[in-house]
């Protein structure tokens, strides 16, 4: 018997259970899925109210937050971003945003994880959340979690359309696409910080200095 299965097995004992038991799992489930939400603000769920919402949100966590229209501005986005603050016009990104123009835009961009010397990692999202300003990040082998991570700089592409009003639909379409959660579940509400010395919040503290959001509306 391997550790994992003594320790379930001791707990059964507790419970007074037998292992395999079909109905009390059905009881168990049923329960879970019959769960009422809690109180939760009132969001509005207009596409453009959503949008507002989270870019506000986001800024106020120190992101800055850039609009455009269609994906194929994004790389003439990125390069005004990485010029204006005087940063190296090279980048990793996901392997999903490697076929944008990015030579066009000036830019050397590898569609790759990222390492602990890339300067700046370009992402995607899963969704937005419009109540907090936050990025879902969920792992995977084209979406890995280094890029958002490792770099000073981040920049995540965000469809208009992937905005949600809060963590609960969130949670919803990641179990109504995927089933079942990936190894690992990343939220970003901008850049890394920590109020650990004398209070004082300090940026770029254990992840990226900056989070700079770029909203696309067509794509």
């Amino acid at each position: 018997m391997s550790a994992r299965e003594d320790i379930l097995a001791r707990v059964r004992a507790n419970l007074g259970v037998k292992a395999g038991d079909a109905a009390r799992r059905e009881s168990a489930l049923a329960t879970v899925a019959a769960k009422a939400q809690g109180p939760r603000p009132v969001v509005d769920g207009d596409p453009a109210a959503l949008a507002e919402r989270f870019a506000a949100k986001s800024a106020a966590m120190s992101s800055t937050v850039d609009r455009l229209r269609t994906m194929a501005e994004v790389p003439a986005a990125v390069a005004r971003y990485l010029a204006g603050n005087g940063l190296a016009q090279q980048a990793v990104c996901w392997p999903a945003l490697a076929s944008l123009d990015w030579a066009s835009a000036g830019l050397q961009v590898e569609g790759r994880a990222a390492n602990g010397h890339d300067p700046v990692g370009v992402t995607g999202c899963f969704c937005a959340i419009a109540e907090t300003g936050t990025l879902m990040l969920l792992s995977g082998p084209e979406t890995a979690a280094t890029t958002s991570l490792l770099p000073e700089t981040h920049i995540a592409v965000v469809p208009v359309s992937r905005i949600v009003p809060a963590m609960e639909e969130g949670f919803a379409l990641l179990r109504a696409e995927h089933g079942e959660l990936p190894r690992a579940v990343n939220f970003v509400s901008g850049p890394s910080r920590t109020g650990d010395i004398e209070q004082t919040i300090v940026l770029g503290a254990h992840g990226p200095y900056r989070v700079h959001l770029i909203l696309v509306a067509d794509c």
